[in-house]
């Protein structure tokens, strides 16, 4: 990706796991809603911005406009030219970093309470008043065509490419949000200002903050940093059913290793057997070298060095998928027993141990990511995005410990769909052709 960071203080870098997480939720007078963790150990805080609709908001024909657009943030704004602008916030000991996802754009932001003002006012220069001169729109745009020229040549970004067209089609889902050579290429600055508006608008904003600031602070910061943004963006995008009829395609490619995507229909994180699936997705294939996935394909047969799934909840599509990697002579068996691995799991269940295991590693590892503003103000803002409860911390191991094996082991029955099983597979694979019409 293009270079969206600035380094930080090592000093603030990393900071004690916290067992408690308060969390105060607080509207401005300007009407921005936004969740406080207050800590006044250290002097400093992390601020944590998200926009829905991100890549998904781009205009027909204008595929990457969102992300240049995104990009060219810290290229200069108001007064400041790029060099000044990076100047200005590396003086400042701060940090601002912006990027774009499929569903959402997102601006983090450190910085130190001496000079917070300072700061903050060039985080707002760099949000309401861009410069996208047109020689940055031009290099960024530059760095952004070879990326797509690299993302050509990769095995592994060729799959997931092919894997997107089949299961998306024509939803922006279907393409990559840096866009294709030719869209990429055509873009002008007037796009650039057409998707600063659509993306950036309060209408789909969300805020947390972490640190040494109060709450009448934090209003006032935030009113005189978004107030000036628009109040409405475009119409976010409607939901897509993937098309996952199960089989194998093939991408031809070249080379001695072949890359495979795969996924069946997925669940909502709103469902409430989501935590029985996620629990059960961390037994099949998301829990490492413990994972019967990686056991079967990886330890038992030494058919690649790593294969994981996951559940992939996106805003408007929902599927469980993996990845695996093999030779080119071998993949069709790592491809049949990925495909037995699931019905096998759907008939006969997992284990109590294999679920007292699984709650241990999750119950265990999910402290260990509150360590830092940075982190914690991560995780507030996703939770908001998701529309968890302010209390999810402290409750998230408890409804994991709820899951019981009947709830894993019915979700196994209800969800596990080896028939949709959809692979696509690039490489040059023996014994595997395409299925799929």
């Amino acid at each position: 990706m293009i270079r969206f960071a600035l380094a930080f203080v090592a000093l603030f870098a990393a900071l004690p796991a916290r067992a408690e997480v308060e969390i105060k939720e607080l509207t401005t007078p300007g009407g921005i809603n936004a969740w406080l963790v207050e800590d006044h150990s250290i002097p400093f805080i992390a601020l944590e911005l998200r926009f829905r609709g991100g890549a998904a908001l781009d205009l027909p024909g204008k595929r990457g406009a969102t992300n240049l657009m995104m990009a060219l943030l810290e290229e200069g704004s108001a007064e400041l030219d790029s060099r000044g602008f990076a100047r200005a916030v590396e003086g400042l000991a701060a940090s601002f970093s912006y990027d774009t996802g499929d569903d959402g754009v997102s601006v983090s932001a450190k910085m130190l309470t001496e000079n917070r003002a300072e700061a903050a006012a060039l985080l707002r220069a760099s949000l309401v008043e861009p410069r996208f001169e047109q020689a940055d729109v031009d290099r960024v745009r530059a760095q952004v065509i070879s990326i797509i020229q690299s993302d050509l040549k990769d095995p592994r970004d060729i799959s997931a490419s092919a894997f997107d067209i089949l299961v998306y089609g024509d939803h922006p889902y279907g393409s990559s949000r840096n866009g294709t050579l030719e869209t990429v290429a055509a873009l002008t600055r007037d796009d650039i200002v057409t998707a600063h508006a659509n993306a950036l608008a309060r209408d789909r904003l969300y805020v947390s903050a972490v640190g040494d600031i109060t709450e009448a602070e934090l209003m006032v910061l935030l009113d005189d940093l978004l107030g000036d943004l628009p109040a409405t963006g475009t119409p976010l995008p409607a939901d897509v059913d993937p098309n996952l009829p199960g089989g194998v395609k093939v991408v031809d490619y070249d080379t001695p290793q072949s890359v495979v995507t795969f996924a069946q229909p997925g669940i909502d994180r709103d469902d409430e057997d989501f935590f029985a699936a996620y629990v059960l997705n961390h037994i099949l294939g998301g829990g490492g070298f413990e994972s019967r996935l990686m056991t079967e394909v990886r330890e038992k047969r030494g058919l690649t060095y790593g294969v994981y799934s996951y559940l992939l909840d996106m805003d408007n599509a929902q599927i469980w998928m993996g990845s695996v990697a093999s030779a080119n002579d071998r993949v069709a068996e790592a491809v049949n027993v990925i495909r037995d691995e699931w019905a096998r799991i759907r008939d006969e269940g997992v284990t109590e141990a294999e679920l007292n295991d699984a709650k241990t590693y999750l119950t265990g590892a999910y402290p260990l990511r509150f360590d830092g503003n940075g982190p914690i103000a991560n995780i507030a803002v996703g939770m908001q995005m998701e529309g968890l409860p302010t209390d999810y911390i402290a409750n998230r191991n408890d409804m994991v410990n709820a899951v019981t094996l009947e709830d894993v082991n019915r979700v196994a029955r209800e969800l596990m769909d080896p028939d949709s099983l959809t692979f696509v597979v690039t490489g040059k694979p023996d014994g595997l052709e395409t299925t799929i019409n």
